[in-house]
């Protein structure tokens, strides 16, 4: 079964209608039976990038309430989300250090690694990392994750 990490770059993309949404919208419809993760983070940060698009004038007000409503009810039952833990945050420390990547950028990295190895330990098959940010898709490589950008497609 094939199984995904999504940064909020990434899963936002859902929602807000960009470069690659086709592509993210097939990966994550339910009937594909994919596991999709997130860490804890990206509803903040999704929630944030709706808010900002809705400030800038990019989308209506009304376009904004159903976003903002069907990523609160996906984010509830569609996506495995991951708690950000001490371990997770000892993680991206390491991680931000050695790949000089921005704080949030570096759990979700964190997160993904984690999942990954958990997944890995029950003999699943590795998960892959989506994300837009050409920083986190490098550090990804680098630390041995399979990796994709949504903008790609």
């Amino acid at each position: 079964m094939a199984a995904y990490f999504f940064d909020s770059s990434a899963l936002a993309k859902r929602y807000i209608s960009e470069t690659g949404t086709a592509w993210v919208t097939t990966i994550i419809e339910p009937s594909t039976g994919a596991r999709i993760y997130v860490a804890a983070i990206t509803g903040v940060e999704v929630v944030a990038a709706v808010a900002r698009k809705l400030k800038g004038g990019g989308i209506s007000a009304l376009d904004a309430a159903a976003m903002l409503s069907q990523f609160h009810s996906d984010y509830g039952s569609e996506y495995r989300v991951i708690a950000v833990s001490d371990a997770i945050i000892s993680r991206a420390m390491a991680l931000a250090e050695t790949h000089a990547l921005r704080g949030y950028d570096a759990v979700q990295l964190a997160a993904a690694v984690e999942t990954n190895l958990r997944r890995s330990a029950l003999g699943a098959t590795p998960l892959t990392l989506i994300t837009a940010d050409t920083d986190l898709l490098a550090a990804g490589i680098a630390e041995g994750l399979l990796t994709d950008d949504p903008n790609t497609h």
